[in-house]
């Protein structure tokens, strides 16, 4: 190619002036486009929490929720003329347990149902607000999702969800935990979410 066909190289397109013959010049530098570089920090790094220290967190939770079910079932049972079982239950007497489940005892019934409401709605109001119960809280762990946040509201409901899907399996969604590479339960595979060292 002769020189005459290469305009970039021959003319400087600044001053707009022709070159001397056979006087090349060189075409204008661009300055470079800015390269990026990756973050300093990185990514962060968390670290999942296992089976035991949730379980300890759960056993501060159920300590919590447990006595207010109890009052709150002994209140209803007064206003709605329920009557629980007698004092001198024995905790133990299976038997007597399975007759009282077999039979829909309206009074166990009342509680299972109340247990139930005011658990979910202790676990929802706190993965809401604060991204963990109070166990978790005194144990230094926290629920996030799979982006590293706070779990939606959706995501709480469905983590809620989880849990009596957990119950329901006998338990086997929880102990899946013990054994889970991740160490994720049922209710974490429900709403995408981890347990980790807050």
């Amino acid at each position: 190619m002769s020189e005459a066909t290469e305009p970039s190289l021959l003319r400087d397109p600044s001053d707009g002036r022709s070159p001397n013959a056979g006087e090349r010049i060189e075409p204008p530098v661009r300055p470079s486009a800015p390269t990026l570089r990756p973050s300093a920090r990185g990514a962060p790094t968390v670290y999942v929490v296992g089976f035991w220290r949730r379980f300890a967190a759960a056993i501060v939770d159920l300590a919590i929720v447990i006595p207010v079910s109890l009052i709150i079932t002994l209140i209803v049972s007064k206003i709605g003329g329920v009557h629980l079982p007698p004092s001198n239950l024995r905790l133990l007497d299976i038997d007597l347990w399975i007759d009282l489940v077999l039979a829909t005892d309206p009074a166990l019934l009342m509680a299972f149902v109340l247990f139930t409401g005011i658990g979910m709605t202790y676990l929802l109001v706190f993965h809401i607000i604060l991204g963990r119960t109070l166990g978790m809280r005194l144990f230094k762990i926290r629920v996030i999702d799979v982006y590293g946040d706070r779990p939606s509201p959706a995501r709480c409901i469905a983590r809620c969800a989880g849990y009596l899907a957990g119950v329901a399996t006998l338990f086997l969604g929880f102990l899946w935990m013990g054994f889970d590479s991740e160490k994720r339960g049922l209710h974490d595979w429900i709403a995408g979410t981890y347990v980790i060292r807050a």
